[in-house]
């Protein structure tokens, strides 16, 4: 706030309020996700609503929009912990395709339930997808 970056601030506040709103959501739930769990899923659901907004954005031919966007991006993207690289991500596929013994497609949901129990919160599902596709075909 004292350095004057208008664009941060506001994206720092639209995480606060997001998070405020999954907190009071999950007040009637049955069980409670531990915090950290809790906020790197809002700011994970926060991000691919970003990046699909760019896409339609750009799409759109509205490239100030999609400008807005991406610096909402970086500033969200600042609070996730490190994502894991493409090399490492199609190892821990062949790791656990290994484990489970998946052989083709339908042991798809077998290892992508796996990917995400062990590695979901340093992991873009959306990417994770299509290279399990790839290992499994």
């Amino acid at each position: 706030m004292k350095a004057g970056e208008k664009q941060r601030l506001a994206t720092v506040r639209l995480i606060l309020a997001k998070i405020k709103d999954r907190d009071i959501e999950l007040r009637t739930a049955d069980t409670q996700p531990d915090d950290d769990e809790l906020i790197i899923d809002v700011l994970q659901k926060m991000v691919k609503q970003r990046r699909e907004s760019i896409q339609l954005f750009e799409q759109g031919g509205r490239p100030e929009k999609a400008a807005e966007e991406k610096a909402e991006l970086e500033v969200i993207e600042t609070f996730l912990p490190a994502q894991l690289s493409e090399e490492e991500t199609k190892a821990a596929i062949e790791a656990i395709k290994t484990e489970t013994g998946a052989a083709g497609m339908k042991d798809m949901g077998k290892v992508m339930a796996e990917l995400k129990a062990r590695h979901g919160t340093v992991l873009d599902m959306s990417k994770a997808s299509g290279w399990v596709k790839a290992a499994l075909s």
